[in-house]
């Protein structure tokens, strides 16, 4: 017996940093892992690059544009669904305003650690070793 291929669908994260602090956003409570703190971003759309993904995300999640894009800090598999996300270390330009999340701001690694993050995003910020 053979089990059905899961499409793996590609999401890009933003780690943006000012000073010490790290950009989070709250989750709409009717979303998947509503309430969760989350790094803004968003599916890729078939054949859009890492870099125009990102741009797309934070310009229509944040008002912001996007000055630089990194290589990948750390790439997770969400558990239990077909999402590959990946985080990447991005410079922004403007000022962010929470569009579609809840709320947002600006926490130190130490601090994230004690927040409740989405499952991915708790991974990544486990893996800074705050």
């Amino acid at each position: 017996m053979t089990t059905p291929s899961v499409d793996v669908i590609r999401v890009v994260a933003a780690v943006v940093r000012r000073d010490d602090a790290l950009l989070v956003c709250q989750r709409p409570l009717h979303k998947q892992h509503g309430g969760l703190w989350e790094f803004a971003g968003g599916k890729c759309e078939p054949g859009e690059s890492d870099r125009d993904a990102i741009a797309r995300e934070l310009h229509e999640e944040l008002g912001v544009a996007v000055c630089a894009v990194g290589l990948p800090l750390y790439v997770a598999r969400d558990p239990g669904g077909a999402y590959e996300i990946v985080f990447l270390p991005v410079e922004i330009s403007g000022e962010v305003v929470a569009h579609e999340h809840t709320a947002l701001g600006w926490f130190s690694a130490a601090t994230l650690v004690t927040m409740p993050l989405a499952p991915s995003d708790a991974a990544f910020v486990r893996s800074l070793g705050a």
